[in-house]
């Protein structure tokens, strides 16, 4: 019996899509015990894993800033004995942290920060999807479509009633959830491009809910007005709670943020729209029923890896070139393949 710790502190996203790797880690080894190391925001998505025993928040931006508060927090991880740790996260802290640990099998990328620390390293291959990469580290088969496994969360009985609940509140029969926001502004499709979206399910009678953080919802009632048919759900629900709310949804329509991975997991079509990046970095949503649309050919594309608080150029091309016309083309082509797949059976 093996007793596993992961280390995953980035974004909500990334630790969406690394639970994937660890479902397949125990489907290897189901007498193993998986913990995790993880930020405190994305403490609930690892807790909701029934794969995961037990999760370690590591706060990187408060208490554990410091180098001697992980050496601390690492020499707490070594009394618990691990026998193997896998680091997706490829950061310094994460390396250290490993280090400090004790572990003797320990599972890196090739490009991790202080890559010395793991006894193996595994090639991080930028053409591939994330959850492939991951899935390398368990030495798992990826060829073909085998890498696409689906996250796995669990709602408690708790968050699935207060999600019945609001369905039922809002009479939530069939909608479209939009998620218009992102941490960075030039991953945002623009807001006028959104509700031209928003007026298109209206009219074909759907109801439009509008997710994202609480900071979010006085942006989205400004760009898009009071209207009974679209409700602002931003702020209203947890990680676990928004990923169950999903999975009664028709569509999701999403920038190339974390709520893409939520789709993922609920299994639900989602349409990722890309401005400032693209999906050859490995993010897009993977599940069969979903797509992406991103604007080729320009030079400028992607301007980073994550985007940029604003446009290097000032013209927004990525964006303002994908136009609404296109994208709800594709939203009539996915929810049709949907209406098809109900009539058969």
């Amino acid at each position: 019996m093996d007793k596993i710790l992961v280390i995953q502190t980035a974004f909500i996203g990334d630790a969406v899509l690394t639970l994937p790797m660890i479902q397949k880690l125990k489907e290897l080894n189901p007498l193993s015990i998986i913990d995790v190391v993880s930020t405190p925001v994305s403490k609930e998505i690892f807790e909701a894993s029934e794969c995961v025993n037990k999760v370690f928040p590591l706060d990187k931006r408060n208490e554990h800033k410091s180098l001697k508060a992980v050496y601390s927090f690492g020499r707490k991880i070594s009394k618990e004995g691990y026998t193997k740790l896998y680091s997706p996260h490829r950061s310094f802290r994460s390396s250290l942290i490993a280090l400090f640990s004790n572990v003797r099998e320990t599972y890196g990328f090739s490009n991790s920060s202080f890559k010395i620390v793991y006894k193996h390293l595994v090639e991080y291959d930028v053409k591939d999807h994330e959850v492939k990469r991951n899935l390398a580290m368990t030495g798992c088969n990826t060829s073909g479509d085998a890498w696409k496994i689906l996250p796995q969360i669990k709602a408690t009985e708790k968050q699935a009633d207060r999600v019945k609940s609001f369905i039922e509140k809002h009479e939530l029969k069939r909608f479209a959830v939009l998620a218009p926001e992102s941490v960075w502004q030039t991953k945002m499709y623009p807001a006028d491009y959104f509700k031209i979206i928003a007026e298109y399910f209206i009219k074909n009678k759907y109801k439009v809910m509008l997710t994202g953080g609480t900071k979010d919802r006085e942006k989205l009632k400004e760009n898009f007005g009071s209207n009974f048919n679209v409700i602002i759900a931003a702020g209203e629900f947890s990680i676990v709670e928004s990923i169950e709310l999903l999975r009664h949804a028709n569509i999701l329509v999403s920038n190339d943020s974390a709520p893409t991975h939520f789709g993922v997991c609920a299994d639900i079509p989602v349409l990722t729209l890309y401005c400032s990046t693209t999906p050859e970095i490995g993010f897009y949503p993977y599940n069969r029923k979903s797509k992406y649309l991103s604007i080729n050919g320009l030079k400028c594309k992607p301007c980073g890896i994550h985007g940029k608080n604003e446009c290097p150029l000032g013209t927004f091309e990525c964006g303002k070139k994908l136009n609404p016309e296109l994208v709800i083309k594709t939203i009539e082509e996915m929810t049709n393949d949907e209406h098809e797949q109900k009539d058969a059976s």
